[in-house]
């Protein structure tokens, strides 16, 4: 626990606060009750969880996606005293993101359900964590213009961004000249030394056990397919605005380097740590301190060799293919890396349904691009359409996979 006397606490709205990294940034808050005070919380559809977070934390606001779940939490909120007001109207979430008393909005929400109150907290120029990386995915240069007109101070969330948020100079005004190119790591998941001809038998079970990391399934399976890797690389792309050459992933087994930035001196510099999100979760909630996150310190005389492998090398392209889509849609029509990121969404859920294979997730995502041609979008209603009609056409593949 710090102490932070004095100082106003900041106002924290966690956007899918049941969710892994949503329990990870409570858990950080906790620790330091004298800087931070949760505002708001925001769930889907685990009410029991989101009445413990409530009864802990004692928000002004729980906002529940359905009505259903809404009208039981609300009712077991008054069993219990609770003062907190229950929120489950559509537009709920985008307006504790945009609330006048939030200064800071944790977006953990998963996927492009994400996308709208990510917008509202940028627009009303939050400090946002983001976690959500659909968002720049599927936003892009329009989400990256509602930063800037709002005022909004973007911070990564994801380990990867975060880790090269931290390596690189206070001012960004410098990083065009400075740096030669981004280089994030990659754990390769459950199957890095797995034949490719047994991906057929995968089941949701053996995807969902990352080696590294404890995570939600949809993520867990992105991992194994190395399709978080490519939206990173897509991420990476308009968060520190680089070239898509100009960045790079390396496979690094024990997640002890998070990412690195190669300079025009050819130095390089890494950010280390144990493989726990509450370190960047920290880094973003205290910005530009730090504080206690609650992870354990890496031991250096218990560490392991760290080792690193090419994605060109020991067949990682042919296990892998889905990584090099983020390279071809950054460099394909505006709104591409829309329709890659409904594709995977539809995929995933898909073979976590046992609808399709493990090895068919990358033909549904190969198919979709294939069978849509996105019109630039300059709205987020132009953002939703072209998701809902990516969403279909990946449906519809599936289906077809899976008869």
């Amino acid at each position: 626990m710090t102490e932070h006397t004095g100082l106003k606490k900041q106002r924290v709205a966690v956007l899918g606060s049941t969710g892994s990294i949503g329990v990870s940034t409570l858990e950080v808050i906790a620790l330091h009750p004298d800087r931070y005070e949760v505002f708001a919380l925001s769930a889907a559809t685990q009410v029991d969880k989101m009445l413990a977070q409530c009864l802990q934390f004692k928000p002004t606001f729980a906002v529940m996606a359905s009505p259903e779940h809404g009208w039981e939490l609300e009712e077991k909120c008054k069993q219990n005293g609770l003062l907190t007001r229950v929120l489950y109207a559509p537009k709920a979430i985008e307006e504790i993101a945009e609330h006048p008393q939030v200064d800071t909005v944790m977006a953990a929400i998963v996927g492009a359900a994400g996308l709208a109150s990510c917008l509202a907290a940028a627009r009303a120029g939050k400090r946002l964590l983001l976690a959500n990386k659909e968002a720049l995915v599927v936003g892009g240069d329009y989400f990256l213009q509602a930063v800037k007109q709002g005022g909004a101070k973007l911070l990564p969330i994801d380990s990867e961004h975060s880790a090269v948020f931290q390596s690189l100079p206070d001012d960004a005004s410098t990083w065009a000249a400075q740096i030669d190119k981004i280089i994030l790591t990659a754990s390769g998941g459950p199957f890095r030394r797995h034949d490719p001809a047994e991906f057929a038998s995968i089941t949701p079970a053996q995807a969902c056990a990352h080696p590294n990391w404890v995570m939600g399934r949809k993520i867990s399976v992105d991992s194994a397919t190395m399709m978080n890797k490519a939206l990173e690389v897509i991420e990476a792309r308009y968060l520190f605005g680089v070239q898509s050459a100009q960045i790079d992933v390396v496979i690094h087994p024990q997640s002890v380097i998070h990412s690195m930035v190669q300079y025009r001196d050819n130095s390089v510099i890494a950010q280390l740590g144990t493989p726990d999100m509450k370190v960047p979760i920290a880094y973003g909630l205290a910005w530009p301190d730090r504080v206690v996150s609650g992870a354990t310190a890496l031991d250096f005389s218990c560490m392991a060799d760290m080792t690193f492998e090419s994605i060109h090398s020991n067949g990682h392209g042919e296990r892998f293919p889905g990584l090099k889509l983020a390279w071809s849609v950054l460099a394909g029509a505006p709104g591409s890396t829309a329709v890659l990121n409904a594709a995977n969404e539809v995929a995933v859920a898909a073979f976590l349904d046992g609808r399709i294979r493990f090895d068919q997730i990358h033909t549904v995502n190969m198919e979709t691009l294939n069978a849509v041609t996105p019109e630039p979008p300059g709205s987020l209603e132009d953002l939703l359409a072209l998701d809902a009609l990516s969403r279909r056409a990946a449906e519809s593949v599936a289906q077809r996979l899976g008869r």
